[in-house]
């Protein structure tokens, strides 16, 4: 980020304090996340609630990818349980996951 940019995309929390809040959220929305500053110090971070949302997703996708590669690293295919074995021990039939299914598709 260049300092124009960073310039531009932080709010002096006195800005508040003069009732600029609707201003400054609307510029927020419009155009994205702000810094305020309080006595020349970043202290928080305005998002739109997409944005805020939209990262959160982000960032627990990139958790489940990191669980999923670290077990990935560590698969052993001769450790794998078939199928068939799983469902008869649980004792999971074919009509059982039949009706699961209709279930969703209602």
């Amino acid at each position: 980020m260049n300092i124009i940019a960073a310039i531009e995309n932080t709010i002096p929390i006195s800005q508040f304090n003069r009732g600029l809040a609707g201003k400054i959220f609307a510029d927020v929305r419009q155009n994205g996340a702000k810094v305020v500053m309080k006595n020349n110090t970043p202290e928080c971070v305005l998002l739109s609630p997409e944005e805020y949302i939209r990262l959160m997703d982000a960032l627990n996708d990139a958790q489940l990818l990191a669980i999923a590669t670290e077990r990935m690293e560590h698969f052993d295919l001769s450790q794998a349980i078939p199928e068939e074995e799983v469902k008869r021990k649980l004792g999971i039939t074919e009509e059982d996951l039949a009706a699961l299914d209709e279930g969703f598709n209602s």
